[in-house]
């Protein structure tokens, strides 16, 4: 089998010298696809998971076709939310070092919470050649003239399916129609939502779609544990759970903001001191929450799916789902913030009947996981959800009687256990009619 390397693609030097510095060996199974089709300046949907190498799938081959002389935006990378923007543009800025070229490329940061009229006046004065932001900033800049679009040559759109998830891609689709109708679109997501689906087809017209899938969706060294809810408050399993666990960072994880919020105040109103992070927060409070975990202040934290994508919070031992997302990518996603660098991991996950196909679907990928409850403060392990005997109703003497009445064939075929059923259902009936008629 022949070795996948950067050299096979069309790269000038300079770019060449970049991956060199960055210490790549050979591309990632993204950027293997992606290289050479955003090369061509194809339209694409890029489909793989976090830490896949997808940045400098998109990033390299905008290097390389940079017009350094030409000082107008050329390239735009959106990102969903501010902690991803910043990151987005540190590697671009790397990037652009290592090239050797701070003086000719010129990378501007555009995201909220900073001065607007000086955001305005440094865009004005010094026109960057890459752009790097969240939507609606870069919307004020365009919508103030301060961004001029109409020379942008490529548009990235990361962590699409956030973007959708967070009211973002309205404010995409206003940028958009700024720039120059032929201009090349790469989008990026873990996930293609059905609320995705009318944005790709307004703007891109038969792209090239790139799926990875990894070969291994979730940590090996991770445990999978399910409790079952059973119509108690999260707080309440999470506090049993804190009992038994020593974290050294758990990240307990909800379906949006607001139930991140009550999750939290439930929380500390029972005792546990609890962190909490969601894209509600304003700049400040966030950069002084990640600023407490970086200090060891909180052993746990309430988050939203934000913190699953790229706010790099290090040394999470415990993942808990006190709700378990709809779709299978953002369970790997959140369960993915912990078990790194070899280190052990356990994903604690409280379910409902509702989400075992979710679960089940997860098995199918070769996630094992384990059913347990807490008891006396000790976990204790119960039947799973596949082998769990339902309840049936006792049989009356009218039941009884009716299947007795039933015929049995010498030989058992298809269909059999029907035919008994509806049998069964119509001597019932039939009981039913002679008592009536007795009682009369």
């Amino acid at each position: 089998m022949s070795k996948h390397t950067f050299e096979q693609y069309a790269i000038n030097a300079t770019v060449s010298h970049v991956i060199k510095k960055l210490g790549f060996q050979e591309p990632t199974p993204i950027q293997q696809q992606v290289l050479p089709a955003a090369l061509r300046g194809e339209s694409l949907i890029g489909q793989s998971h976090t830490g896949s190498g997808k940045t400098h799938a998109f990033l390299l081959p905008m290097l390389n076709k940079m017009e350094e002389n030409l000082n107008q935006v050329q390239y735009v990378i959106t990102a969903p939310t501010r902690e991803l923007a910043i990151q987005l543009y540190d590697e671009v800025k790397k990037a652009i070092q290592l090239a050797e070229k701070e003086e000719s490329w010129i990378a501007k940061l555009v995201i909220g919470g900073t001065d607007k009229q000086k955001m305005m006046e440094k865009l004005a004065s010094n026109p960057p050649q890459i752009v790097v932001g969240t939507p609606g900033r870069i919307l004020d800049m365009v919508k103030e003239e301060a961004l001029n679009f109409g020379t942008v040559k490529a548009f990235v759109i990361d962590e699409a399916d956030l973007m959708v998830d967070l009211g973002f891609m309205e404010d995409v689709d206003q940028i958009l129609i700024h720039t120059n109708p032929e201009v090349q679109i790469m989008v990026f997501s873990a996930t293609i939502p059905e609320r995705l689906q009318p944005f790709l087809k307004k703007y891109l017209d038969n792209p090239t779609h790139i799926q990875i899938q990894d070969q291994k969706p979730a940590p090996e060294s991770m445990e999978h544990r399910l409790i079952p809810l059973r119509h108690k408050h999260p707080a309440d399993i999470i506090i049993e759970i804190s009992k038994t666990i020593q974290p050294y960072l758990a990240i307990i994880f909800t379906n949006g903001k607001d139930q991140a919020d009550e999750l939290a105040e439930a929380l500390l109103d029972r005792g546990l001191e609890t962190g909490i992070i969601h894209g509600g927060l304003s700049p400040r409070e966030r950069k002084r929450m990640l600023k407490d975990l970086q200090s060891l202040r909180y052993q746990y934290i309430v988050a939203t799916d934000l913190a699953a994508r790229g706010i790099d919070i290090q040394g999470v031992s415990h993942v808990i789902n006190a709700s378990l997302p709809k779709e299978e990518e953002f369970y790997i996603h959140r369960v993915g913030r912990t078990a790194r660098a070899g280190l052990q991991g356990t994903a604690i996950n409280l379910y409902k009947e509702e989400d075992l196909p979710l679960i089940e679907k997860l098995e199918k990928r070769g996630l094992e996981f384990e059913f347990y409850d807490i008891r006396n403060q000790e976990w204790k392990k119960i039947k799973a959800h596949n082998v769990r005997q339902t309840r049936q109703p006792k049989d009356t003497e009218l039941d009884k009687k009716a299947r007795q009445m039933v015929r049995k064939p010498k030989k058992v075929k298809p269909g059999y256990k029907k035919k008994m059923k509806r049998a069964t259902e119509k001597n019932k009936r039939k009981l039913k009619r002679d008592s009536f008629r007795k009682g009369r």
